[in-house]
Order: structure tokens, then sequence, then C-alpha cells
């Protein structure tokens, strides 16, 4: 701080304590947001590596076909090696896949309760891209996926206790193994749909 601002009154506004608060919450709304972007160019290229037309992805994503193009050409400027589809077999013991059938089963365990679920905020929060998967926030997911399990056994099926259980033994001693398939938000997002869609948890 420099004398100046030592030298400042007290004017009743914010204090610095709050002003940093206050860019923090929009530096997180920023990131966020900026990530949600490239999350959304990694799959327009994985689609369209595996062969989907540019007018098709333009319709699902609600981009123009001139904005799919340039994001295609950009992330892949040399097409001329076919990529392999992603393997999307619910079975996978890598970190993000892991990570991702974990967010997808709070997602429909939230949804089984009406909302009214532990786990609800926060897997609400990876959806919006408000929490990033660090380590401590996946095993707080975990810990409140656990007390919905607990504390609603009998609202909830046996197919959630059944994927937890695999999901947490894999998250324990997850594979180290190099993530050829996609980015890990990639694999992530992947993994959080097929894991509702097995589960039979909303579109």
């Amino acid at each position: 701080m420099t004398a100046e601002e030592d030298a400042l009154p007290a004017s009743g506004f914010l204090g610095e304590e709050q002003a940093r608060a206050l860019f923090a919450d929009m530096n997180e709304v920023i990131r966020a947001g900026e990530e949600t972007r490239r999350l959304r160019s990694e799959m327009i290229t994985v689609f369209a590596a595996l062969g989907w037309s540019q007018e098709r992805i333009a319709r699902l994503t609600g981009l123009s076909q001139p904005a799919v193009s340039k994001q295609v050409a950009k992330a892949r400027p040399d097409r001329s090696a076919p990529q392999p589809p992603p393997d999307v077999a619910l079975d996978q013991r890598d970190g993000p896949w892991l990570e991702g059938r974990l967010w997808g089963l709070a997602e429909d365990i939230s949804a089984s309760l009406h909302g009214d679920a532990h786990c609800t905020r926060l897997a609400d929060a990876f959806g919006r891209g408000r929490k990033l998967f660090t380590p401590s926030a996946v095993d707080a997911l975990r810990r409140l996926v656990e007390r919905d399990l607990a504390e609603h056994r009998t609202k909830l099926s046996p197919s959630h206790r059944s994927a937890y259980d695999v999901i947490s033994r894999g998250l324990d001693v997850p594979e180290t193994t190099t993530v050829a398939d996609g980015s890990a938000s990639v694999r992530r997002a992947l993994a959080r749909r097929i894991q509702r869609d097995r589960l039979g948890g909303g579109n």
C-alpha cells in the first residue's frame, strides 16, 4: 500500500476486504464463462472429428455455421489424420472420467429428490462452472453424496448406491495412465452425460 493510499480518509464505502471479495466473485464468473466456452469448443472438435457436419453441430450448439467452422479450424489446423472416437464405455478408471460419473450421479440423486439433496448446490455449481474440479471439491461432493445415500436410502434406487460404490473405489485409487481421448473437461462432460443416461435421469 502506498503512502497516498494510507492517507485516504474513510469514506464509508467498501473496505479493502469487501472490495477483494467483490472482485473475486466477478473473476469467478468470468473464469467460469471462459472455461465453459473452452469446453464447448473442445466438444465441437470431438464431434467434427467423428464426422458430424458443421451444419448439424451449429444447429445443436446454437452457433452459426461460420462460427463452428472457425472453431474447428482453430482447434485442428491439420485434419489430415482422422481421430478415433472417444471411448464412452461407462467403466473407465481415470480420474476425470470418475469425477464426471460422480457429478452425473449427484445430479441424478438431486433430481430424484426433487432438488432437496445435500449434493444439489455443489453439483449445480459444477454445472454452472462456478466450482472447479479440485481434489477438495471432489471430496466434498463425495461426502455430500454419501450423506444423501445414507439419509434417503428408501427414496433412492439401489443403482445409485451401486454406482457410487464403483465410483468411490475408483477415486480412491484412480489409474495414473495418461488420458489420450480428449481433455479432462471433455471426459468429465462425457462421463456425466453417460452416467445420467445409464441411471435414467433426465435429458
